[in-house]
């Protein structure tokens, strides 16, 4: 009976010191440091064919249909690490790269949504990334996309990237693309 009640009033000990044990600490209110802007001007290479893609079809749906003939069929899904450049050249001097995933979303028009993680890997801002995930209508010439977060001196960034197609070979998929990204951050 003893060893009960002793057992007893330890679980109860336990029980009121768990939360003095939390996994948090006490909310203070959260001041955000000043919001700082930044533009930045790049070229990204989507490169499907040839002997070192930067983009690779890792899902593909099962199906025949006329979108069969395009390079980038309904459904399809791609992981890419596209170079990024300061010119629209690969030997203009690479920066960094977007690594992600762009899956084609449009039966009626080709479109992608894109998920990339665009990081710097040369000057002020090496070890940074943004991120963008939006839809990308790539048959148009010029395009928005949402960016949606980042890390490093992009942490809790958000913005906006204007696209506009360099360089497109339908044929392939291959295309070079100018990026003028306006970066919102702390």
């Amino acid at each position: 009976m003893e060893r009960r009640l002793i057992l007893t009033w330890v679980l109860v000990l336990c029980t009121a010191m768990a939360p003095c044990l939390g996994y948090y600490s006490h909310s203070k209110p959260y001041v955000p440091p000043r919001e700082k802007v930044t533009k930045l001007h790049f070229f990204f290479h989507d490169i499907i064919s040839g002997q070192n893609p930067t983009a690779i079809l890792v899902a593909r749906p099962n199906f025949t249909t006329a979108f069969n003939d395009t390079p980038i069929p309904f459904g399809s899904v791609y992981a890419t690490d596209d170079p990024i450049t300061v010119g629209p050249n690969l030997t203009s001097g690479v920066i960094g790269n977007a690594r992600g995933l762009w899956t084609s979303t449009g039966q009626d028009v080709l479109t992608l949504v894109v998920y990339w993680d665009i990081g710097f890997t040369q000057g002020k801002f090496n070890g940074s990334s943004i991120s963008v995930f939006s839809r990308n209508p790539i048959t148009q010439t010029e395009r928005e996309l949402a960016i949606v977060g980042g890390r490093g001196k992009f942490r809790m960034a958000k913005g906006f990237a204007q696209l506009r197609t360099y360089f497109a070979d339908f044929s392939t998929g291959d295309a070079v693309v100018e990026c003028n990204a306006t970066v919102i951050h702390h």
